[in-house]
């Protein structure tokens, strides 16, 4: 099959353009990395050094090079990463895992922070941004670093595109195995309280190449998320018991009690500091409990799914055929609720 005959997302793009990706190795990272080399970009990953590695050397995987990079270190970003050559743009889809306050801030806005003043420093024409739909009603301490480093891009002088997903695949998959198990499905309230238009890795990982080559995208914030209506977590378990030919059955859970669990934590951190990130976590539990991952109507305070972009073809129901199925549930990182 010659580059005409491809889908419009799979043909090489023309001119290919030079780019640097951080957070290359985590699960959407790795989608974008593929995306870029599918559209004939030549790519450079940022990774941190693999141990045994002295000095940190390139190696190369799947048509990519990686470069090992401290990212905490701005020095090592200028020397080992950049290394005064040209690069075309910037695209970070670096995230804290955690997303307690001091992983947040290093990682969300200080690695972000002297990643663009290295970048800048070279002359890198672009820098294209993962954020988070989130962000549009902060409250937790990552949202608050992602948002300043944000500014600090808009204000940079460097022209950008910042994008802001809904929920991901991997984050709404936490209850397969439980439902398959024969339990109920757990939701908060009634299930229908929250509502999201779900994106699988590689629709967003199209998306944020396709926003790298379009001058439309420039200097924009863009939320966005995956194809079809919203969706509530009493239909995703609705959806789960379908697959499985299964009666629906669901258990709920009072948000009171990850009230009280919050509570109790951030008593106990007085005694051990430890605690206060745990603190964190049930409040990173309780936010993604209450408010949807929706475009939010700053006129109403209302959550509004038709002003919610989407793109896209991959559904969450097919997601979920697969895993029912038996493939294998992604790694849903540190601070997933179930």
């Amino acid at each position: 099959m010659t580059a005409t005959q491809l889908p419009a997302g799979e043909r090489p793009s023309s001119p290919p353009l030079r780019v640097c990706l951080l957070g290359a190795t985590g699960t959407i990272g790795t989608a974008t990395r593929r995306a870029l080399r599918r559209r004939g970009h030549e790519v450079v990953c940022f990774v941190r050094p693999r141990p045994g590695d002295a000095p940190p050397r390139d190696w190369r995987a799947e048509d990519a090079v990686f470069r090992a990079v401290r990212l905490g270190s701005p020095d090592s970003i200028a020397r080992d990463g950049f290394r005064g050559e040209r690069f075309d743009a910037v695209v970070s889809c670096l995230a804290s895992r955690t997303g307690a306050p001091r992983d947040a801030w290093a990682v969300d806005h200080r690695m972000h922070a002297d990643a663009l003043a290295a970048a800048q420093g070279v002359g890198v024409g672009r820098f294209v941004l993962l954020s988070a739909l989130c962000v549009q009603k902060p409250l937790l301490a990552f949202q608050h670093a992602k948002l300043a480093f944000e500014a600090e891009l808009a204000g940079s002088g460097m022209p950008y595109s910042i994008i802001r997903p809904t929920a991901f695949f991997k984050s709404l998959s936490g209850q397969v195995e439980r439902v398959r198990r024969g339990k109920p499905f757990l939701v908060f309230g009634d299930g229908e309280r929250t509502a999201c238009k779900p994106i699988s890795d590689g629709d967003l990982a199209r998306y944020i190449v396709e926003c790298l080559e379009s001058d439309d995208c420039r200097n924009r914030v863009l939320p966005i998320g995956g194809p079809g209506e919203a969706i509530t977590p009493r239909q995703q378990g609705e959806t789960l018991f379908a697959l499985l030919g299964r009666a629906p059955r669901f258990r709920r859970v009072p948000v009171a009690l990850l009230d009280g669990i919050i509570g109790g934590l951030d008593l106990a951190a007085r005694v051990a500091p430890s605690l206060a990130a745990k603190a964190e976590l049930a409040r990173i539990g309780r936010y993604y409990a209450t408010e949807s991952m929706l475009v939010l109507d700053p006129a109403t305070g209302r959550y509004d799914a038709a002003a919610t972009p989407s793109t896209g073809t991959e559904t969450l129901t097919e997601f979920y055929r697969t895993l029912v199925a038996g493939a294998a549930a992604p790694d849903r990182g540190d601070h997933a609720v179930f």
